[in-house]
């Protein structure tokens, strides 16, 4: 039987990011169960419609959200991804215990 979730790779990418803005790509990409390759194009994507903004501080990014940007889906028109930044708020790595 093949795995699958209920979330898509973006949804995922951006909760980790709203999680904490300053994580790696890497620590993403394992956190996903994805290649660091997907987590940087995931991360593009997202930053190219305008869901979250990359700033390059130091040697690090930092990751800005934009919780006004709205779900791409016409059966989710009128929602947010603040929505579901809320509905899933907590930091994914502190629920190991539910891997997705």
């Amino acid at each position: 039987m093949a795995q699958w979730t209920f979330l898509t790779n973006h949804a995922h990418v951006l909760l980790c990011v709203a999680a904490n803005p300053e994580i790696l790509l890497k620590d993403v990409a394992a956190l996903v169960g994805i290649t660091e390759r997907a987590a940087l194009r995931i991360v593009g994507e997202l930053e190219a419609e305008g869901y979250l903004a990359r700033e390059r501080i130091g040697r690090r990014n930092v990751y800005r959200l934009n919780p006004d940007r709205p779900l791409r889906h016409p059966l989710d028109k009128g929602h947010h991804i603040g929505e579901l930044l809320e509905a899933f708020a907590g930091n994914p790595a502190e629920d190991s215990e539910h891997p997705a």
